[in-house]
């Protein structure tokens, strides 16, 4: 599984490209998705947190909290920018932090609230993924809406099973754009 500082220092300009929309509004705001139970699924607002170190995130005694203690699998959704339906996912597996140093530097940097009851979590990376469309010009009769770029990484060292939904098929590189295509109407 590969930390985010691996996979940006592998695809520097998708994890800007992600980082950019995960950060837009200041802190970091986006959507996480969690592995209830019962094997169903759990989305909840956060604050991720991205670094030089890694991809954290500060979770509060939650049921959120209570899935990834049970099982680490996640997925991370951008929350979408008022002028575009531009979107940041990433996948992969949390792991709580314990160094209490590490925990101490990332809650002093992140200005976590000393007094809540919260743990750190580091996200590794099995998948990320871009999708960038352009701004739809409107009113004109015949003009096919534009495809979206779709920018899409693969640790190729994660397990076979791929985490929550992802296409099994591994490519050969490490990175790959996606054609998309639209269906017929």
């Amino acid at each position: 599984m590969a930390s985010w500082s691996d996979f940006a220092a592998d695809e520097p300009r998708l994890a800007d490209g992600i980082r950019v929309l995960l950060q837009q509004y200041g802190p970091g705001f986006g959507y996480l998705a969690t592995v209830r139970a019962d094997g169903g699924p759990r989305v909840h607002p956060v604050s991720p947190v991205i670094t030089d170190e890694g991809l954290f995130c500060f979770i509060i005694d939650s049921p959120k909290r209570r899935d990834l203690e049970r099982d680490g699998r996640y997925a991370l959704h951008s929350f979408p920018p008022e002028e575009s339906d531009d979107e940041a996912y990433v996948a992969g597996h949390a792991s709580p932090v314990t160094d209490p140093a590490r925990v101490a530097r990332l809650a002093q940097t992140a200005r976590a609230e000393p007094q809540v009851d919260w743990r750190l979590f580091e996200f590794t990376v099995d998948v990320a993924m871009l999708t960038r469309r352009e701004h739809q010009i409107t009113g004109i009769p015949g003009l096919p809406p534009s495809r979206p770029a779709v920018r899409v990484w693969l640790d190729p060292r994660a397990p076979a099973a791929a985490p929550l939904g992802v296409p099994q098929a591994r490519p050969t590189r490490l990175s790959r754009d996606v054609k998309c295509t639209t269906a017929a109407a």
